[in-house]
């Protein structure tokens, strides 16, 4: 790459080059969280009224690999929701935090929203969707525990850590993440909990030791009944009424 701009100013210059009659821009993202690693890109987002509908761009301008996150002044509410529904706020997390780059007078309004809806958090979970959730823990719980093969195990692990990861972090009404997200979502909740995780696939990836994983997931399924197997049932009401 060309010899970077700061960031702010290598921001500015793209909104200004590719979306100049925009309303409002914030550059978001690990640049000014101040977490930039060489390979971290600038993420702009753009509100703009000319657009009919959003869409999602990728550049390399100005020696950095930027994202443009494009809305008019209404489609960024379905994706505040959309994100609200599926408990990862990943437009509102960076409006939230964002630096503004242009304002035509809107940005604080979109700032509000996007801090009421994370502070308020994802829906909570209903009594029926944490037994489901019980249910295809202690499933996968098994097959991690049964296996003998190395290499399925892996992958047995790595779906069991993102059932913990999601279950604890939904069952107590916070934000869930994927990827570099899920530790740091976790640490959100609580960093003592998340070191005992990390420890807990940690050593079995190291070593093959299952221990701490397995006293892991009885710990957090513990309060809500333990492991959930015998008796479970899924669409047998809907499966019988339909025979009537």
């Amino acid at each position: 790459m060309k010899m970077r701009l700061s960031p702010k100013d290598a921001a500015l210059k793209y909104v200004n080059r590719y979306f100049p009659k925009c309303q409002a821009a914030v550059l978001a993202g690990s640049v000014v969280r101040g977490e930039e690693t060489k390979t971290s890109d600038l993420d702009v987002v753009i509100f703009d009224k000319n657009f009919s509908s959003s869409y999602r761009e990728s550049f390399i301008e100005y020696g950095w690999a930027i994202e443009a996150f494009v809305h008019n002044l209404t489609s960024y509410q379905v994706f505040f929701h959309s994100d609200r529904d599926r408990a990862i706020p990943s437009l509102p997390k960076m409006v939230s935090e964002g630096i503004v780059i242009k304002d035509e007078g809107i940005i604080e309004t979109i700032k509000n929203e996007a801090n009421v809806l994370l502070a308020h958090g994802p829906e909570k979970w209903s009594e029926e969707i944490i037994r489901i959730k019980r249910y295809f823990l202690t499933d996968t719980l098994e097959d991690y525990i049964g296996c003998l093969n190395r290499e399925e195990g892996i992958f047995i692990a790595n779906r069991l850590a993102e059932l913990v990861s999601e279950f604890v972090l939904r069952t107590n009404q916070h934000w869930v993440g994927t990827s570099k997200w899920t530790v740091r979502a976790l640490k959100n909740y609580d960093i003592h909990f998340a070191e005992l995780f990390v420890d807990a696939f940690d050593t079995y990836y190291k070593t093959g030791d299952k221990n701490k994983v397995i006293r892991l997931v009885n710990h957090i399924l513990e309060p809500f009944g333990g492991q959930l197997f015998e008796g479970f049932s899924l669409g047998k009401e809907e499966a019988l009424n339909q025979l009537k």
